[in-house]
């Protein structure tokens, strides 16, 4: 990954990191990221599932996608991904803050289109959602595969944002009768609720499942 002036952290740099194992820690631990272009010479961001293999972002959507069809044109995107891990609550308004991972890449995608490569790729996204559930469930078939787009950017224009620890606070609101410190933020997931139209087939929960309420 290169460090260069545009993804260089500027506000807080030691928060900034540019190495890899950082980068794809943070990337494989969330699920949406958000896509930014400029779509008829406005901003354009859109949310979606994104997946990750090696030193590659895939993300994927219906070939008629507006967000599909600019993106395979090759044009300067920038993705995000952030995280809250707590509130940091100061004794004054102005030094409140939030304990938080973010990722932000810049580049270009590029478009996939041998069929092997695009199932390999959203394998890759469904992994990322949930390790195992691809060999659970039913394979794309050629119809579906033609009517998905699939974008690959390269992590290579990529900065690590991270905050952590308590309030900093001026010298003199140390004195201030006020409660100061940080609320973590605890993500988990909840019981499993079934489709409403499932059979006697489907009631046993997949491994997939078993091993992501498990971990």
């Amino acid at each position: 990954m290169k460090k260069t002036k545009r993804s260089t952290v500027k506000r807080a740099p030691k928060r900034g990191h540019y190495d890899s194992e950082t980068v794809h820690k943070i990337l494989d631990q969330n699920h949406i990221c958000h896509v930014g272009i400029v779509y008829n010479g406005a901003p354009l961001v859109i949310p979606t599932l994104y997946g990750r293999s090696g030193n590659q972002l895939f993300i994927h959507g219906a070939s008629v996608s507006r967000l599909m069809t600019e993106l395979e044109q090759e044009i300067e995107l920038s993705i995000s991904v952030a995280k809250t891990k707590g509130l940091v609550l100061a004794r004054s308004a102005f030094h409140h803050s939030l304990n938080y991972e973010s990722v932000v890449l810049f580049g270009k995608g590029k478009s996939i289109t041998d069929t092997e490569e695009k199932r390999d790729a959203l394998k890759s996204v469904s992994d990322h959602l949930i390790p195992g559930r691809w060999e659970e469930v039913r394979q794309p078939t050629t119809k579906e595969l033609k009517a998905t787009k699939i974008i690959a950017i390269p992590l290579e224009e990529v900065t690590a944002k991270i905050r952590t620890g308590g309030p900093v606070d001026d010298k003199s609101d140390y004195k201030l009768d006020v409660w100061a410190g940080e609320l973590p933020l605890i993500e988990h997931y909840g019981s499993p609720i079934p489709d409403e139209n499932f059979d006697s087939k489907s009631k046993n929960l997949p491994q997939s499942v078993l091993s992501l309420l498990d971990s």
